[in-house]
C-alpha cells in the first residue's frame, strides 16, 4: 500500500455547520494523505452518497480513501479499503471479499491483537486509543504510550496512532515511536482545518526525515 503518515477521520458531529467534502478538502490540502469514512449514526443510504463523492474527492488528490466498517459500501464504491474493528467482519471473510489487493485495518488495543491481525495480513493496524477521547461512544479505555512502545518493538507492518492526539500532545505520541497519526476532531473540528493539518503534518514530518 501507498505510504502515509496523517490519516484523517470524518466526523460531522465536529463541523455541523459545514459540508463534508469542503472539510475533508482543506484537510488534504494541508496534508491528509489518507481519508476515512466513518459516521456511526448514517442510513446505509447515506454512507453510500458520502463514500461515493469522498471517492472522487480523493481520487482527485491521489490520497487513499478507506470505508470504515462496511464492506459492503467499500466494494460498491471502488473505496481504496477498509478498516474495522475487533467485533467487526473477521480479517479473513474481509480478504476473501475484497480481493488482495485492497486495504485492510485493523483496530487494536493490546499487543495479541496486533500480532494476530499482522499474521492475519493486515495491511496496517490502528493502536489506541493512545488518549481518552470523545469521538467514539464505544470507546474501550484508553491503552497509553506504552502500547504504542510495544508496538513499535514487536510488530513489522505499518501502525497508526489514534485516539484523543492533539497537537498539545503529539509530540509524545511520536516520542514513543509512532510515524503515523490518526485525528480525527482536532482537524475536522477546528476552524482552519487545513492550518491544524499542515500544523500536524509538520510535527510528523520532522520525526520521518
Amino acid at each position: 500500500m501507498k505510504d502515509f503518515s496523517l490519516y484523517v477521520i470524518t466526523g460531522e458531529q465536529f463541523y455541523p455547520e459545514r459540508n463534508y467534502l469542503e472539510v475533508i478538502e482543506e484537510a488534504i490540502n494541508g496534508g491528509a494523505d489518507i481519508v476515512q469514512l466513518r459516521e456511526k449514526k448514517k442510513t446505509k443510504r447515506e454512507l453510500l452518497d458520502m463514500a461515493k463523492h469522498l471517492k472522487d474527492l480523493c481520487v482527485r488528490y491521489d490520497v487513499p480513501f478507506i470505508v470504515n466498517d462496511h464492506v459492503d459500501i467499500a466494494l460498491a464504491v471502488d473505496a481504496d479499503g477498509v478498516h474495522l474493528g475487533q467485533d467487526d467482519l473477521p480479517l479473513e471473510e474481509a480478504r476473501k471479499i475484497l480481493g488482495p489487493d485492497k486495504i485492510i485495518g485493523i483496530s487494536t488495543h493490546k499487543l495479541e491483537e496486533a500480532k494476530r491481525a499482522e499474521e492475519g495480513g493486515a495491511d496496517y493496524i490502528g493502536v489506541g486509543p493512545v488518549f481518552p477521547t470523545i469521538t467514539k461512544e464505544d470507546v474501550v479505555d484508553p491503552v497509553g504510550l506504552e502500547y504504542v512502545r510495544e508496538v513499535v518493538a514487536h510488530i513489522r507492518i505499518p501502525f497508526v496512532a489514534i485516539g484523543g492526539i492533539k497537537l498539545h500532545n503529539v509530540d509524545q505520541v511520536l516520542e514513543a515511536g509512532a510515524e503515523r497519526i490518526c485525528i480525527v476532531s482536532a482537524i475536522v473540528g477546528a476552524e482552519d482545518v487545513q492550518g491544524a493539518a499542515r500544523a500536524f503534518a509538520s510535527k510528523i514530518k520532522q520525526v520521518r526525515k
